[in-house]
Formats: structure tokens, C-alpha cells, sequence
């Protein structure tokens, strides 16, 4: 059996739903977006367009934008944090580009290759500046405190997954911790900001900050595991990339618990010394998916995408609630 399609990663959810539902708001998002990407610096706007041209589902301020329909609004507030929301996630992307030395996003060269990595770096200050524009703009408060928090622990999240990498003993909670700052923070910051926007209850909010919080949990697993099991066109980077890189994810965790005192010699050398040899990868791949790593890694996804799901419990059925639990399988449903 194909790893991507063991029992506990076979969902069948879409974003289909969801991406229908909110396109004219999208369209309105994406209009902020280019509008505030405008600099007389002429490389600011290339780079940025660079990067937000090359695609993507733009799950982040669709989340956004779900959570304020699913609550119900018919202000706009939404749209600005939902930018914002597009801003800082793309400023991240392009200092972790830098940082994990990657070649590749979303099928396109990496902007440092092509521009510099100082350059880079400055365009992703611009950008968290336009972010924070747009949630001043937006008039709230408690979303600003949200997203800048947000922003905090984004960063805090990849200080501490840079501190431990090449780790072969990564604890497992600190994994978990580590993806919850750098991955699922957003996202439930997403859905939160949304719900907010939109005047929910303080029990919908945290009904929409969990779904969230679970959701970037699900996909962020979900994104470890295919990078041993999946293709690059699911990843929107290189397959194999966080294993060249050495980053203790937790398909690598697990495979190299489960074969203490056989591979040690090899784990140490190219994860903890990182000295790999162009077959590594393919010997890597095979230690995860024999011993049952990548379906252990996706059963947990499996388990968070069921989490994120029941978060919905304190709403109505309805298209934008079944849009999202869509959402949640196929966080945990992408294959090659």
C-alpha cells in the first residue's frame, strides 16, 4: 500500500466548497493585498508578487473569511485581517526560505536565489508592516493584540525548531510545541480573528480558535509526512527537503526510535553531522514507511483533523460548517 493512502490518511475532503464559497471576498483580499504591495522601491512589489503570484490555496485568510461568514456579518472587517493574515504568512515564508537554505516554494525559485537573502529579508519587514497597517485599518483592537501575538510566537516557533535541529532525541511534546508556534498559531489565529470580525460569542470564538489551532496541527503533520511519502507538486517545495535539512520532524522522530541500535551510524551522520550522500534520501524514506513512521505520524494528523472537526459542535449545520469540516479531511487527505 502506498504510505499517502494508509487507512488513516484517507480522507476525502476538498477545499472546492470552501474556495467557492468565499471568492468574492477573496477577490476583494487579493485586491487589498496587491494594494498595499505598492512601493516606489521597485523590488518590494517584484518580490512580493513573486511569491504571492506563485499560488496557492490561501487557506490562512480563507479561514479567516469562513469563520466571520459562519458566524455571520455583513461588515467587511474580515477582508483587512484576512490580508493581514496573508502578509505575515508570507513575510514568514520568505524568511524561512532564507533560514532552511531551501531552493524551492510553491514550484518557483526561492526569492533569496533570485534577489539576495538581505533583499528577502527586508521585503518580509515590509510586508508585517502592510499586515499591521491592514489590522490597524480594520478598527479592532483584540484582533490587532491577537495577530500580533500571533506574529510573536511565529517567530518563537522557528527560534526553537532552529535551536533543536539535527536533534535525534527530540521529545515528542517539544515537537508538538514547535509546530504549534510555527504552523497552527496562525491558523488558529486565522479562524479567531474572523470570529472576532464578525461579533461571535466568546464561545465561538474559542470554538473557531481550536478548530484552528487543531487544523494547523492536522496540516503541518500532514506536510512532514509527504515530505517522505508525498511529491513536490503536494508540498509546494521539494520532496525530501526536511530531511537534507536535517529537521527533526516526526515521521524522522519515530523511525529512529523504532530502529535504536540498527541505524544509529546512519541517523548520526546525516541528520546529526549532516554529512548525506545523493542516496540517502531514497534509504531514509524506506526506514519511515517500513517501519510504520509515516502512517504513525499521519494516524495522529488524522486525529487532530478529528478534533478540529468536533470544535464545530457549537454550530448550526450549515454550507460554510460542512465547507470547513471539508477542510479538516483534506488537511490530512492530500496525496501525490
Amino acid at each position: 500500500m502506498d504510505p499517502v493512502t494508509a487507512p488513516a490518511a484517507r480522507a476525502t475532503g476538498s477545499v472546492d466548497a470552501l474556495v467557492a464559497l468565499g471568492a468574492e471576498d477573496m477577490a476583494v483580499i487579493d485586491g487589498l493585498i496587491r494594494d498595499r504591495m505598492r512601493s516606489d522601491v521597485e523590488v518590494i512589489p517584484a518580490l512580493a508578487e513573486h511569491l504571492i503570484a506563485a499560488g496557492g490555496k490561501r487557506l490562512r485568510p480563507l479561514l479567516c473569511v469562513a469563520a466571520a461568514r459562519l458566524i455571520g456579518t455583513e461588515r467587511d472587517e474580515h477582508r483587512k485581517l484576512a490580508a493581514a493574515v496573508e502578509f505575515i504568512h508570507t513575510a514568514t515564508l520568505l524568511h524561512d526560505d532564507i533560514v532552511d537554505g531551501s531552493r524551492t516554494r510553491r514550484g518557483k525559485a526561492a526569492a533569496h536565489l533570485i534577489w539576495g537573502a538581505a533583499q528577502s529579508v527586508l521585503v518580509g519587514d515590509f510586508l508585517f508592516t502592510r499586515a499591521f497597517d491592514l489590522m490597524v485599518d480594520a478598527g479592532s483592537m483584540p484582533a490587532l493584540r491577537l495577530l500580533a501575538n500571533a506574529s510573536a510566537v511565529i517567530a518563537e516557533g522557528e527560534v526553537l525548531q532552529l535551536m533543536r535541529a539535527h536533534d535525534l532525541n527530540l521529545p515528542q511534546d517539544v515537537y508538538i510545541q514547535i509546530i504549534s508556534a510555527k504552523t497552527a498559531a496562525l491558523f488558529a489565529a486565522s479562524a479567531e480573528a474572523g470570529a472576532l470580525a464578525a461579533g461571535g460569542t466568546s464561545s465561538q470564538i474559542a470554538a473557531m480558535r481550536d478548530f484552528g489551532q487543531y487544523l494547523g496541527l492536522a496540516f503541518q503533520l500532514a506536510d512532514d509526512a509527504l515530505d517522505y511519502g508525498g511529491a513536490s507538486e503536494a508540498l509546494g517545495k521539494d520532496a525530501g527537503d526536511d530531511f537534507r535539512e536535517g529537521k527533526a520532524t516526526l515521521p524522522l522522530l519515530f523511525a529512529i526510535q523504532r530502529t535504536r541500535g540498527r541505524e544509529d551510524a546512519f541517523w548520526t551522520r546525516t541528520i546529526a553531522r549532516q554529512e548525506q550522500t545523493e542516496d540517502d534520501f531514497r534509504r531514509a524514506r524506506e526506514l519511515v514507511i517500513g517501519t510504520g513512521s509515516l502512517g504513525a505520524t499521519l494516524a495522529l494528523a488524522s486525529d487532530y483533523a478529528q478534533a478540529a472537526k468536533a470544535a464545530l459542535d457549537v454550530f448550526e449545520d450549515g454550507v460554510w460548517k460542512s465547507a470547513l469540516m471539508d477542510l479538516a479531511d483534506f488537511s490530512v487527505g492530500r496525496t501525490t
